[in-house]
């Protein structure tokens, strides 16, 4: 089946979050806590090098949406219960659909770090990809030395397959070493 035609439903309801896909205008919503966690983003996120302005979010919202209807990247946004306030974001991104390989990313804002919404939202993305989109295999990437991503990771049952030496940037220009947990079904 051509990955444009998978019905995915939405939203994802946990006890505590509404995962759902991004909507155009949220940027300046997504911006705030992106600026509040930047300094830790920036130590763990290739991609998290230059502060975005809200112009810049909004143009990255954008196009989630269009990957998301695409089926290119599958970004959820976090959000409470009646969905006033927005949590952070997590990702199933597509490496393969046959077999159907995907990478989970995930970032919450610094004010509700430590209270266990990653792991719940970990734990219903997983579900949901094995259960709707049929997958065969999640893998989670983390810096060796980011300790709660890693926590996360095996909070939620993933199994570290190995540890990839010098396989990437950090942050800061030099090479890190990156963990590499996995779970198929």
């Amino acid at each position: 089946m051509d990955p444009i035609l998978l019905e995915l439903p939405m939203p994802i309801v946990t006890e505590r979050l509404v995962m759902r896909e991004p909507s155009v205008c949220e940027g300046a919503v997504v911006n705030q806590p992106v600026v509040e966690l930047f300094n830790e983003l920036h130590q763990w996120m290739p991609w998290a090098n230059q502060l975005p302005s809200p112009e810049e979010t909004e143009k990255f919202t954008r196009e989630s949406v269009a990957k998301f209807t695409s089926r290119q990247d599958l970004t959820l946004r976090l959000w409470n219960h009646d969905q006033t306030r927005f949590i952070g974001c997590i990702g199933l991104h597509p490496q393969s659909w046959s077999p159907r390989v995907f990478e989970i990313g995930y970032w919450i804002r610094t004010s509700d770090a430590g209270k266990g919404l990653t792991t719940e939202a970990v734990i219903a993305v997983t579900d949901f990809a094995f259960k709707i989109i049929k997958a065969d295999r999640l893998f989670i990437r983390c810096d060796e030395n980011n300790v709660a991503s890693a926590r996360v990771a095996e909070k939620c049952g993933f199994l570290l397959e190995g540890i990839l030496r010098h396989d990437s940037h950090d942050c800061f220009g030099g090479l890190r070493n990156t963990k590499l947990y996995a779970r198929v079904e």
